[in-house]
């Protein structure tokens, strides 16, 4: 790793290439939100996880009451909750979701 000066921004040339900050300030700062998304991401991932699990409990029980697998009524209203919330691209992660949560059709 090198530290070099250049027009009065200390610059720390390994770390800039892994972030793109100029400054040793911007190069922690990145480094520890980084660190807050990878824990973050593992929570989702869990969290998926478990709404798979969930979801799979949902459809053996309709299944096994003689119902469909899926409610197309029900994904309409989770992908209007997603859309609402985080605008279109909601739409997009909330298809997703189902998709991972449907199981095998």
């Amino acid at each position: 790793m090198t530290v070099t000066e250049n027009s009065g921004i200390t610059e720390n040339t390994g770390a800039t290439e892994n972030t793109g900050a100029r400054t040793e300030e911007a190069v922690s700062l990145i480094g520890d939100a980084r660190r807050r998304v990878d824990t973050l991401d593992e929570r989702i991932i869990g969290l998926v996880q478990e709404r798979m699990a969930v979801s799979a409990a949902i459809q053996d029980a309709r299944i096994a009451s003689g119902g469909r697998r899926v409610s197309l009524s029900r994904e309409m209203e989770i992908l209007g909750h997603y859309r609402d919330a985080l605008g279109r691209p909601g739409t997009s992660l909330a298809m997703t979701l189902l998709e991972l949560c449907r199981g095998r059709v």
